[in-house]
């Protein structure tokens, strides 16, 4: 597998693919892979001719400096997980690549930015915006994959593609967790060996809180709930526990359409987050069934 570090010969390349009549998909990362990731590089190697994963940490959608110069960089071993997945090239541009001097562009995404990450971390979703848009215009991608654990980065990204014209399909791939349940996230790396055993208690809470809304019962009362036992198990910090619409992620007052519980919280200084549908049937259509 190839690795490329400058847009001249990442172009050189894809053109060449062009010609050639191949089609070309992206995986965009800021490495630490797992197999979160490689689960999308197996669906991109499975849609396409070519498969582009790209390598940056982008300093653009970091709040905090501290929580930029602790995310973890693992390019050596990150091309060793994906040397068996058959992707072509590594594309490792550095800050000069991405954000040459001068540079004085930025996209910005209103309404699915705004609530949950959005309002807790200002700018973010701008910087992600502006970091993805330059890599699938880098790329030439046909189709872009990413995870649905950052539910609301798929439709930031999702709008801007179609808001911008941009001829790249983006792909969403389910939430790839591990054995007991916890979303696989480079910033797992960061919890302790203690934090580490309690986490799997967000998906837990998740569930049930769906499981309740589903049965029926009042939304606010599933996620006070929720939020109790988060708090209980030791997530002291609780950005947001939400039920928002989807895919237009507006605030949900009664489960009359699908939704999904969002989650953002912090256990042992690491904010994790995590999503699961909420497939609520209506009230009204609750009435026309059959009595057992």
């Amino acid at each position: 597998m190839n690795i490329i570090r400058t847009k001249a010969e990442l172009r050189a390349l894809t053109e060449g693919w062009r010609r050639e009549g191949k089609t070309i998909g992206v995986v965009p990362t800021m490495g630490a892979l797992h197999a979160g990731h490689l689960s999308l590089v197996e669906a991109a190697c499975a849609a396409t001719d070519r498969v582009i994963v790209t390598l940056f940490v982008n300093p653009k959608q970091f709040n905090s400096p501290e929580d930029l110069a602790k995310y973890p960089r693992t390019e050596h071993s990150d091309a060793e997980k994906l040397a068996p997945y058959g992707a072509d090239i590594l594309y490792v541009p550095d800050g000069a690549q991405m954000y040459p001097e001068g540079f004085a562009t930025t996209v910005s995404v209103t309404g699915v930015s705004e609530a949950l990450c959005g309002a807790t971390r200002p700018g973010h979703f701008d910087g992600v915006a502006t970091v993805v848009a330059k890599l699938l215009l880098q790329t030439d991608a046909d189709q872009a994959f990413f995870g649905e654990k950052d539910y609301q980065q798929l439709q930031v990204v999702r709008r801007l593609a179609q808001d911008l014209d941009l001829k790249t399909r983006i792909v969403g791939c389910p939430t790839v967790r591990e054995d007991d349940g916890l979303a696989m996230s480079s910033r797992n790396l960061r919890l302790s060996a203690g934090a580490r055993a309690v986490a799997p208690i967000i998906r837990e809470t998740l569930s049930q809180a769906a499981i309740e809304i589903n049965e029926g019962s009042p939304i606010e009362t599933a996620l006070q709930g929720a939020r109790s036992r988060l708090t209980k198990a030791g997530l002291r910090q609780i950005d947001y526990l939400e039920l928002r619409g989807d895919p237009d992620l507006t605030v949900l007052t009664t489960a009359d359409r699908p939704g999904r519980i969002f989650v953002a919280a912090w256990l042992d200084g690491v904010r994790l987050i995590d999503n699961i549908p909420v497939h609520a049937t209506s009230q009204q259509e609750r009435l026309l069934e059959p009595a057992e």
